[in-house]
């Protein structure tokens, strides 16, 4: 079953009708309905893309966290072959919040790290929610590390609502981590490209996504701290959510505005839930033009994120 957000009901109510018209018309308890289905879906069709085409930022948060979004497992189970997967920080633990390793992107050899919320509740609990503990970062580095002695360019999908904020993972490092994440981000020698999937939340999406260029799906978010957050902090009332996420700036289309992305993947009608495969698709599609650009330039890639990121602080 579908899961539709608060805003959807006038969809919902449609396409609940036309499974209902349906369901009587194969058990021969109807007479043929074939049109009044039609005139259903037209209607549904018409009424998600009137909501899609105006959604506010706070709706653009709640179908960032759609459950049924693709998440990472789904992009790397689409868009990369020979995928080998690589576990433990060499230190502490293995923290699936972070999955990472090398594969083949289209028959060319790319390491990637991408960060997992799970799709049900044992997934879930077994990913933690996509809130990376230390460990998970000091993997990631490690795969970095890897990946610049090897001359792998590196790809990252974004999808956290933020670094796991449990005393355990204070009493290890947690902000250290993510600090030497980040600066490791901006050390590579080779080209990194990051996909903000959904959620790009506070340093735990920055930790992974500093990269040459950064795209975000039409309706993923990214910014420094939830709406939730930010409500509890200004206004002490969580209720202003909704305030806090307009204010925050932090959809696809304000943050290209700014120039803190690069570009924008799009996304069918009704979001990526609702066609995985083609968000999937389009976005791989984004990946191999980009590579292609990096294969035929001659840049130094470490100076040329030096200088993106530079740049960005003295606009803003």
């Amino acid at each position: 079953m579908y899961n539709y957000l608060d805003f959807e009901k006038p969809v919902q109510d449609l396409e609940l009708k036309i499974l209902e018209l349906k369901k009587l018309a194969e058990n021969g308890e109807a007479v043929d309905v074939a049109d009044e289905i039609n005139r259903l879906e037209k209607r549904s069709r018409d009424a998600l893309r009137d909501l899609y085409k105006a959604l506010t930022p706070w709706q653009k948060v709640q179908v960032a966290r759609h459950p049924d979004r693709p998440h990472c497992v789904d992009y790397i189970k689409g868009l990369f072959s020979d995928f080998t997967p690589l576990a433990g920080d060499r230190n502490f633990g293995d923290d699936q919040a972070i999955v990472g390793g090398f594969a083949r992107f289209r028959g060319e050899p790319v390491a990637v790290i991408g960060q997992e919320k799970g799709s049900d509740t044992a997934s879930r609990i077994k990913h933690n929610f996509g809130s990376v503990r230390p460990e998970g970062y000091r993997k990631a580095v490690r795969l970095m590390e890897l990946a610049d002695r090897f001359k792998i360019p590196l790809l990252t999908l974004v999808d956290t609502a933020g670094a796991y904020p449990g005393v355990g993972a204070e009493e290890r490092g947690q902000a250290e981590a993510i600090a030497r994440s980040t600066s490791a981000c901006l050390a590579l020698q080779v080209p990194s490209i990051s996909v903000v999937i959904g959620e790009g939340g506070s340093g735990g999406a920055i930790a992974i996504a500093t990269a040459n260029r950064v795209y975000m799906l039409e309706h993923a978010i990214y910014s420094v701290i939830s709406p939730e957050g930010a409500a509890s902090i200004l206004w002490r009332d969580t209720t202003r959510s909704k305030d806090a996420a307009t204010s925050m700036k932090i959809t696809a289309q304000d943050l290209l505005e700014m120039k803190i992305i690069d570009a924008i993947v799009p996304e069918p009608i009704g979001g990526a839930q609702r066609a995985p495969e083609t968000v999937i698709a389009a976005t791989g599609d984004l990946i191999a033009k980009t590579m292609k650009d990096f294969a035929g330039a001659n840049t130094d890639f470490r100076e040329q994120r030096r200088e993106k990121y530079l740049a960005m602080g003295r606009s803003l």
